[in-house]
């Protein structure tokens, strides 16, 4: 069985080997590397090519954030999974805008930061429960701005609503009988019209600006 390739980017030394410990002693987990900082995440990730990169946000130097961003645009088919003792809302959302696709707390349970670890990497966007209430008071509490949702086609509708569903690209091909290719058209367009550039950013602005009734259950 391929593992699940995982690297760790994270200051402190005794949570480094912590998360080690525990990506290794899973049956498809692997620690592929562990970084102590931006400066070296950006140094050997891209030539590493891990599947996951677990990210911390206050590193010294460059923050994780920054750093998020960079290695995206390195590292185009890494996911990255931001994990943080953080929960400040603009911590959450430039993570996300930098392209981030799930945010986890440090006070996730094990079995759970792994099971988060295994949703990422078939495509999900785990968030912690305390995280998502506060993305959804951010939304409730401000105006949806001009556009946004409402200015997707009718298709691109269709498949923003399979995405916030959990959807991976295959299934959403399959259920509007449409190409792999033409789900990444589509995606492109939503996220461009959307002006975020990851899934997780995508969805959270759906749901931001959906009426319960008509979100996916």
């Amino acid at each position: 069985m391929n593992k699940i390739k995982v690297a760790v980017v994270e200051d402190s030394e005794k949570l480094r080997r912590g998360l080690a410990a525990l990506l290794n002693d899973a049956p498809d987990l692997k620690c592929h590397s562990t970084c102590a900082d931006a400066a070296e995440a950006l140094e050997r990730l891209p030539a590493e090519a891990p599947d996951i990169v677990l990210m911390d946000i206050r590193l010294p130097g460059m923050n994780g954030i920054e750093c998020v961003a960079r290695l995206a645009a390195q590292i185009p088919k890494v996911r990255i999974l931001m994990l943080t003792a953080y929960e400040d809302s603009e911590d959450i959302f430039r993570s996300l805008a930098a392209g981030a696709h799930g945010y986890l707390l440090k006070s996730t349970a094990p079995e759970q930061l792994l099971e988060a670890i295994r949703e990422v990497a078939a495509g999900g966007s785990p968030i912690s429960g305390s995280v998502a209430r506060k993305i959804v008071d951010f939304f409730r509490a401000t105006p949806a701005a001009p556009g946004g949702v409402a200015a997707l086609a009718p298709r691109e509708r269709d498949v923003l609503k399979l995405l916030a569903d959990g959807c991976h690209y295959k299934e959403i091909a399959a259920a509007m009988k449409v190409s792999l290719s033409t789900v990444r058209t589509y995606i492109e367009r939503i996220y461009e019209k959307l002006h975020v550039h990851s899934r997780t950013a995508a969805v959270v602005k759906y749901l931001g600006q959906t009426p319960a009734g008509q979100r996916p259950r």
